[in-house]
């Protein structure tokens, strides 16, 4: 196996923005844990409903601080590749070791992609490891609290995706059964009208049918839920326009990610041809790639996956821009239990939050990944008082459930 950690970048070696706390010379002392050096950074990856990448920082107060990355593969190798840039540093200096890592990286593509959402999970661990060493919650890292708990939406899932009666026979089984007041389904289902898949084209019957799902799930729910509906990036901006044209009778939480990613001019014009609430921003990366969709008000809702798009600090910045134009904020999120209250401890202290996404409500063993018990409960999320994240990981459930061929944390 390549070590990664080992491999020789010429732009790392002689960047003029080096951050490193040698180069920027910070020898005064702080007194006390505050002086605490990282000594590891180390990666596991547990097999979920997503391959979660779970990420730990070491340092030599004996305190380890687990983060997480976007799902997936690559990311091990990346973090493994940024763990010399740590090994060293001061683990309290969060913002100047993500610019750090952003700087060093920026020759791999540090300013998107699977090289983000490495630094993310290493941003996350990092606030694990400084509300620890400090002795306060996350989220007092980021601003302080606005609320005790935070709402959180179900992203579910029927079975029959494509029939319409199945959707809405499970949003009143989530809602009645489970307790969730918040709801999201896919309308990037096949409809059986469908004559070439790969123009982005929706035809009339295939509206109607997404139509229809939309219709009998919010006639099932009534009142009691607000129901999202998440299109993938699948349709062109005309089908996209029509699709939400058709929606706009209905009580539509937000229409997610109508159009592919890429050009926020087509967002922009889906979102102001329409009163039907449009969320997009899980694929968007960092505050910079949010900026363009924020400042031309592209979005009525902003929704940023928090250990995809930069971490929690940058996903303060994203929600502190998006306030500025009185956008609220969604997060969108398909992690682990760590991953989640990462994301939940940003939500508790930023004013415009409006949920966050459960992705796992049908993997029994989610919350067996950490020592804590009961983390989401009638739809909503309690920040604990602990300090850092506040949950400790079950270890032996994290071996039982690991990618074959994965490794635990020393």
């Amino acid at each position: 196996m390549v070590d990664h950690s080992k491999l020789r970048d010429p732009n790392a070696e002689y960047t003029m923005r080096d951050l490193s706390g040698e180069t920027m010379c910070l020898t005064n002392r702080r007194g006390g844990v505050r002086d605490a050096e990282i000594t590891d950074v180390q990666t596991t990856m547990v097999d979920g409903n997503y391959p979660w990448i779970l990420v730990r920082v070491y340092t030599d107060a004996g305190v380890v601080g687990t983060g997480e990355a976007y799902w997936g593969g690559g990311d091990t190798a990346i973090i493994e590749r940024m763990k010399p840039f740590l090994v060293g540093e001061n683990p309290l200096d969060i913002d100047r070791l993500y610019e750090h890592l952003v700087q060093k990286m920026s020759g791999e593509g540090s300013i998107s992609g699977k090289t983000i959402s490495g630094i993310s999970g290493i941003e996350i661990a990092l606030h694990d490891v400084a509300g620890k060493l400090l002795e306060v919650p996350a989220y007092q890292l980021v601003g302080g609290k606005y609320r005790d708990e935070v709402r959180i939406y179900c992203d579910c899932h029927a079975g029959d995706e494509s029939e319409p009666a199945s959707n809405a026979k499970e949003a009143e089984r989530v809602v009645s059964e489970l307790g969730y007041d918040a709801l999201k389904f896919d309308l990037d289902v096949p409809s059986g009208h469908e004559k070439d898949r790969a123009n982005r084209h929706l035809r009339g019957p295939e509206i109607d049918h997404k139509v229809e799902i939309v219709k009998q799930v919010c006639e099932t729910v009534g009142d009691r839920a607000d129901v999202a509906f998440d299109c993938h990036w699948s349709f062109a901006g005309g089908s996209a326009r029509r699709l939400a044209a058709a929606l706009e009778e209905y009580d539509v939480w937000w229409l997610e990610d109508p159009v592919p990613p890429e050009n926020h001019d087509v967002q922009k014009e889906i979102t102001r041809s329409t009163t039907t609430p449009i969320a997009v921003g899980e694929n968007v990366y960092r505050k910079h790639g949010q900026r363009t969709l924020i400042e031309q008000q592209a979005v009525d809702i902003i929704a940023p996956d928090l250990p995809r798009v930069g971490g929690m600090r940058e996903t303060r910045k994203i929600a502190d821009l998006a306030d500025t134009y009185y956008i609220p904020v969604a997060m969108h999120n398909v992690s682990s239990p760590i991953g989640t209250m990462a994301s939940a401890q940003v939500a508790a202290a930023i004013p415009n939050s409006l949920a966050v996404e459960y992705h796992s409500y049908q993997l029994g063993w989610w919350e067996d990944l950490v020592e804590e018990d009961g983390l989401i409960r009638e739809g909503r999320m309690e920040i604990p008082e602990k300090p850092g994240l506040g949950l400790t990981l079950d270890l032996d459930a994290v071996a039982e459930h690991m990618v074959a061929g994965e490794t635990l944390f020393d």
